[in-house]
């Protein structure tokens, strides 16, 4: 009996790599959009080095949260309308978008045909439906992220052999004086009592970024997604796309099974 199943294209082609080898050098305000496809990839050691590499600014969505370290100064926060003021400001006003394991989701870009309308796009995806069904790919990459990022790592090494890579002091001043004006916070109440960001941040720091944390569906999961403090993937369990409402409970019971020796907290 043959059954074909499902063999995606996970070895990206060349070419591709050249050409977004190609846009990244030439571009003076890049940002790399990262999403849940780079977590499911085991793609956060090669992302981290194609950050440093040029100094490329950082922006992780809901399901990329700790696919790059919160700390880092790279990292911008996460984008879209549930977002900080920082990341939007990176992705509106740059004039190349990397997305990686992404797809464009109407919480990250709001209305298409104001979005990043500057920014040229390499869309890297392993499933070539997502590529280019809401916003045109200027370089489209069909693989999985792991390889595609390797393979752009290698490339643009070799590049930098004879030129220079682009300095992008100046974007990143620009997006550093955002974030310094527009920080990530919140209001503490004046009856005393305590803000569930605050709290959230408080579990975050105790329990520390070697907990999992799992999520419910809702303005909680919004808060835990910016104040715990991501500092590596799969510590984030949250079900993003479908909302599934009553997801943290399984979902945590689910993660302590398959990592008994580790904090998890719903």
């Amino acid at each position: 009996l043959h059954l074909p199943g499902y063999r995606p294209v996970t070895k990206p082609h060349a070419k591709q790599i050249r050409a977004a080898a190609a846009l990244i050098t030439s571009s003076t305000a890049p940002v790399l959009y990262v999403g849940g496809g780079v977590v499911k990839a085991d793609a956060a050691v090669e992302l981290l080095d194609l950050a440093e590499l040029i100094g490329i600014p950082v922006v992780t969505t809901l399901m990329a949260r700790g696919a790059f370290p919160d700390s880092h100064p790279l990292h911008y926060g996460m984008p879209g309308m549930h977002g900080t003021v920082a990341a939007v400001a990176a992705m509106q006003r740059s004039d190349l978008l990397i997305a990686l394991g992404a797809r464009f989701d109407d919480r990250v870009t709001g209305h298409l045909d104001s979005f990043a309308q500057h920014a040229k796009v390499i869309h890297a995806d392993i499933d070539p439906a997502e590529i280019g069904k809401n916003r045109h790919a200027d370089v489209p990459i069909v693989g999985d992220c792991r390889r595609i990022l390797t393979e752009l790592l290698t490339t643009l090494r070799h590049r930098f052999e004879t030129s220079p890579p682009p300095d992008l002091t100046g974007w990143r001043e620009v997006l550093d004086r955002i974030r310094g004006q527009y920080p990530l916070s919140y209001t503490t109440p004046a009856n005393g009592m305590l803000s569930p960001q605050f709290v959230i941040e408080a579990v975050g720091k105790a329990a520390g970024p070697g907990a999992i944390y799992a999520s419910g569906v809702g303005q909680h999961q919004m808060w835990a997604a910016h104040f715990v403090g991501f500092e590596q993937p799969r510590t984030w369990l949250n079900s993003g796309g479908l909302g599934t409402m009553g997801y943290a409970v399984p979902a945590a019971i689910g993660a302590k099974l398959g990592a008994p020796d580790r904090e998890v907290w719903a």
